[in-house]
């Protein structure tokens, strides 16, 4: 992949003196500090050396932030925990439910985000587990991993729960049993939005005390409320495919920047509601900014969960079991990890040789591959 021509890291740079103006607290300067500061001089870096016979060669390279809501910084995390997932899935149907948050709720996300993104968790989860336990629909203990959204194209607060859900659950007697239709059908997105609605603001109820008027829950039931429930993935290739574009994604990525100018950001948006259509949308450096720190989670929150038989407790004692007795889906041939692999030869990887601080690389090491490279670095 190219490397983009603009990055969020640079509309940060420019505006570096104003950030904390543009946030409501300090943690999310911390991490718009440590965003602009990713991969360059001022955090310091190391020389590698590949360890290849044949290769050898010196790599010089600044360190990363490692935040996760750095958009250099996810790529090989991705990947890691998409092949982990990989080990865990079964020869089953799996389904893509969408909850979805009110925009009546959005102050509220501002102010109590762990609140509220903890009580949108919970309540998915007692949702799904209930339908699965409930005779009518399945009778059967299910699974989900859900992962926590906060965005739309615009960068606007969008608070939404992706959740991959197996088509099936295990029984009492401890067998499979799988959804309706032999696996194309979860449950009605009518009667999950209904309970969606009301186990939600009953939880804020709980939550919130007496420190809501009445009001205020009245306009939570004036609309309907959104569950979506996709038809089943084509297969658990799909699956994988669907992970790695969710998962690890972040607000917007760099590639989405298209110019900046101005003290103007403009970036590619897609129109869902038009068959996504998509258009060039332009922000000011300080309402860009300010909309971006809008989906800095809390420290510590943890946004991708898992629950039920897809939990790390059952993925030790029951996913093996149903692998034997279901079979694991034949997925395609996993690419090695890159990750800390010699961009030269591809075939080394790469050992630390030495650290420095924001002063720079020692001159000796400078020296040594401004030779390698037979140019200045």
């Amino acid at each position: 992949m190219s490397f983009p021509d603009y990055e969020v890291s640079h509309v940060l740079e420019r505006n570096r003196e104003h950030l904390a103006g543009y946030c409501a607290n300090s943690w999310q300067v911390r991490t718009l500090h440590a965003l602009r500061k990713c991969r360059t001089a001022a955090l310091g870096g190391h020389i590698d050396r590949c360890n290849n016979p044949s290769c050898h060669k010196l790599h010089l390279s600044y360190n990363s932030c490692r935040n996760r809501h750095c958009p250099k910084c996810q790529g090989h995390k991705k990947e890691e925990w998409i092949q982990a997932r990989e080990a865990d899935l079964l020869k089953v149907s799996y389904f893509h439910v969408v909850f979805t948050l009110p925009c009546e709720l959005n102050l509220l996300c501002l102010y109590e985000p762990k609140l509220v993104y903890n009580l949108l968790f919970k309540t998915a989860w007692s949702i799904i587990g209930d339908f699965g336990a409930n005779p009518k629909f399945l009778g059967a203990k299910m699974g989900m991993i859900a992962i926590l959204h906060t965005w739309g194209q615009n960068l606007s607060l969008h608070p939404h729960l992706h959740c991959i859900v197996p088509g099936g659950g295990i029984t009492k007697s401890g067998k499979w049993k799988p959804a309706k239709n032999k696996g194309k059908y979860l449950f009605p997105v009518k009667a999950m939005s209904k309970v969606f609605r009301a186990r939600f603001v009953a939880g804020l109820r709980k939550e919130l005390n007496k420190s809501k008027p009445p009001s205020f829950y009245e306009t939570l039931f004036k609309n309907q409320w959104v569950v979506y429930c996709k038809r089943p993935f084509f297969g658990p290739s799909q699956v994988i495919e669907y992970l790695g574009r969710y998962t690890h994604k972040i607000a917007i990525s760099n590639h989405r920047i298209k110019s900046l100018e101005s003290g103007n950001v403009r970036f590619m948006v897609k129109d869902y509601r038009h068959g996504g259509k998509k258009s060039v949308l332009k922000l000011s450096d300080a309402e860009f900014i300010r909309r971006f720190s809008l989906h800095i989670l809390p420290k510590g929150f943890t946004r991708i969960r898992h629950y039920g038989i897809l939990s790390s407790y059952y993925k030790r004692t029951i996913i093996p079991e149903l692998q034997e007795e279901l079979g694991k889906p034949k997925l395609p041939e996993t690419t090695p990890l890159l990750h800390r692999k010699c961009p030269a030869c591809k075939k080394g990887n790469l050992v630390t040789i030495a650290t420095f601080t924001a002063r720079g690389p020692p001159l000796y090491w400078q020296e040594q591959i401004k030779k390698q490279l037979n140019r200045p670095i």
